[in-house]
This record gives C-alpha cells, structure tokens and sequence, in this order.
C-alpha cells in the first residue's frame, strides 16, 4: 500500500481532518523562507492534535542548527526532512531519523545525489529545481523514479488528485506527498481536495 504523507500544514483544523482521513505522515515546514512557515511553538500546538501512529515530520532548509535543536525541542517531531544543501553529516548531526529531499529539476544530476545520503530512513523526490523550496506544485519525469535503491522512495511534487493514480503506476514510490495539490492558498488546505487525494491513492 502506498503510504501518504499531507506536508505544510498550518491550521488545526486541517490536521484533524487530515488524521480522520487517514494519512500516515503530517509535515509542519519550519523553515522561514517558506509562505508555510509555522512558529514552533504553534506547530507544536498543530502535533498534538496528532492521533497515536501517525509520523510528525519537521521540513527544514538550510537553516541554523541551534534553530533545529529550538525546533525538536518544542515541537518534537519524529522525523525532520531536509530540504536544502545539507550533507548527510549535516542531516544526521541531530540524532533524529530523517529523510532528504532531492531536487529532481535538475535533471540527470540529481540522480547521482541520491547515494549521498547513506544515513537517510528515505528519499524525497521532488519536482522543483536544485536551491529551490519544495511545495511548488511542479512535476518531473516519473519515468525516471529509480526502481532498485534500498531506501524507501517518496514521490512528491505536481501531485493532486487527478493525476496520483497515474504517478504511483509509473513510479511505484513508497510513499507520496503532497502540499500545493491539496490547498487553496500556501498553508490553506482544502478538506474536499485532501479527501479526493486520498481516494484516488487508496484506490
């Protein structure tokens, strides 16, 4: 079964429903150069509304490590994913399981960074372009989703549900993330659009 994780998520109301439809991941971004950001201390507020047995993430990109130790422990996620430069040093320092994002825009190169990463529980693939944020609704070649690495692989980026069935039959991830493709504006998400992507993945 193909695991989903619903990413930038800002307004509790939206994490509620979002744990009665059933995901398995919640992500909080807590870097501040997104239009999602959420403070720390209110994302915490947002996790504990979190029902047993669904994964918190915290999305970070580049950011201090003194504001990522702020950030476990105030909000106290169970895994942080990486969205940046960050080495898998860098991603491992905290301690912390984690999962790295890579930026699939790029092309053929973004294929050799996928073994830079050794430490990582999974690798997000995403859509945009290397040094750009995640959560831009743009897609990439699903084709070319590698099919033998160990690591689990998430598919992310351009998905909403008119096109998720298609994308897990062609790329055969994990898991899939979504943000842009279930919202109405950055951070708002909207409940009848959540509730489609999750049938058309559980279908």
């Amino acid at each position: 079964m193909t695991r989903i994780k619903f990413c930038g998520l800002t307004r509790l109301d939206d994490v509620r429903l979002a744990v009665n439809l059933g995901v398995d991941a919640i992500g909080f971004v807590m870097t501040r150069r997104s239009t999602r950001f959420v403070e720390p201390a209110a994302a915490a507020q947002l996790r504990d509304a979190v029902s047993p047995y669904i994964t918190t993430v915290a999305l970070v990109m580049d950011d201090e490590p003194a504001f990522i130790d702020e950030v476990l422990r105030v909000l106290r996620p169970d895994m942080l994913q990486f969205h940046g430069a960050e080495t898998d040093d860098e991603c491992a320092r905290y301690g912390v399981r984690y999962t790295k994002a890579i930026a699939m825009g790029e092309g053929e190169a973004a294929l050799a960074r996928l073994h830079e990463y050794p430490r990582a529980a999974g690798l997000l693939l995403d859509g945009h372009g290397l040094g750009e944020q995640g959560g831009s609704g743009q897609r990439f070649d699903w084709s070319r989703m590698p099919k033998h690495l160990a690591q689990p692989l998430i598919l992310a980026g351009g998905l909403g549900a008119d096109n998720v069935a298609e994308a897990i039959r062609i790329a055969r991830p994990w898991a899939v993330d979504v943000s842009s493709g279930i919202e109405t504006s950055p951070g708002i998400k909207d409940g009848a659009k959540m509730e489609r992507f999750i049938s058309a993945v559980r279908r």
